[in-house]
């Protein structure tokens, strides 16, 4: 008796040791914004029937194998053939189908919800954010603006930001946890996603499809400002940025990591990726030698480096950002 229990007690504390080091910050129900709530609502819902579920079938399954288990007085019990009971079977086969009605309605609603402007923010004007998917970096123009950025975005706290969503190669899928879910860019085609942050913060967004060795470090930035400072950003970025030739951005669209970059205008001069007929920059030919496994290299803005835009002409190529790797301060946030 006493070797069971230790057995037992050891099959207990191993997974304790390996989820030791796990992370225990979720995102997801820490919603900053109503978008991200609409979603962390719905989770909770599912949630909360899967575990009505878990509980019900398993008393059942404990109770059933107590009661009909084998005991010294039932040794030779045969039991006698039934056909079933109509009543039972009517009971769980409705079961489920009320269960899946339950979680269909919210989920559909909730879905449509989505593809419009928040409710309560239907008054306030929506900027606009073309957001381009490039391996394995992630470019945002600000067409009302005049300006462009690399792995970050910066955008005004309790006001709609409408993205464009597409990409200049292969799908990827857009994610802020904090703000919203995921959703796809595509090549010539786009989708469109509303998201509203409620307070100043910065939130960490990825790409959560798989697409390459390089997809790991494909992050990026949305830093959510006051309107006063979100201003001052756009008056600064057009005073000081560089601006950006069609030249260099077909060269930032070559699979390779980079940091943050400014410009004080957008690709949307000259093409559109989301346009059907527009140009194809896919690289087939780079990815095999593609060296670098996940690691997105921070610098400080190119806007704010005066001496990295003279050396540099306004981005980092490979070589660079390997000898200039290094962590720097995010200004112009």
């Amino acid at each position: 008796m006493k070797s069971t229990r230790f057995v037992v007690l050891i099959i207990a504390l191993i997974p304790m040791i390996f989820l030791t080091g796990c992370e225990t910050n979720m995102v997801v129900f820490e919603p900053q914004g109503p978008v991200a709530r609409t979603i962390t609502d719905l989770i909770n819902w599912s949630l909360a029937w899967m575990l009505l579920v878990v509980v019900v079938v398993f008393s059942l399954f404990g109770y059933i194998v107590w009661k009909y288990r084998e005991r010294p007085d039932n040794m030779d019990y045969e039991p006698p053939e039934e056909h079933g009971s109509t009543v039972l079977e009517i009971i769980w086969t409705a079961i489920p189908i009320l269960i899946v009605i339950a979680l269909t309605i919210p989920t559909v609603q909730a879905l449509y919800d989505l593809e419009e402007v928040p409710e309560g923010y239907e008054d306030k004007e929506p900027i606009t954010i073309h957001v381009t998917a490039a391996d394995w970096k992630w470019i945002f123009s600000y067409p009302e603006q005049g300006i462009e950025t690399v792995n970050y975005a910066n955008i005004p706290e309790d006001t709609p930001i409408h993205f464009k969503l597409t990409s200049a190669s292969t799908m990827q899928s857009f994610w802020i946890p904090a703000l919203g879910g995921q959703k796809y860019a595509m090549a010539k085609m786009e989708t469109e996603m509303y998201l509203v942050a409620d307070n100043p913060g910065s939130y960490v967004g990825k790409n959560s499809n798989f697409n390459g060795r390089g997809y790991a470090g494909m992050e990026f930035e949305v830093l959510a400002q006051t309107h006063e400072d979100f201003n001052q950003w756009i008056t600064d970025v057009k005073e000081t940025a560089p601006e950006l030739t069609e030249e260099e951005y077909e060269e930032l669209l070559k699979p390779t990591h980079l940091g943050r970059l400014t410009y004080a205008n957008t690709h949307l001069e000259w093409v559109d990726h989301a346009n059907m007929h527009s140009k194809t920059y896919t690289n087939p030919e780079l990815y095999r030698y593609h060296g670098y496994q996940g690691k997105t290299f921070e610098e400080e803005d190119n806007y704010r480096n005066k001496e990295t835009n003279l050396e540099h002409n306004g981005h980092h190529s490979d070589e660079d950002d390997e000898h200039e790797g290094h962590g720097g301060e995010h200004d112009g946030h």
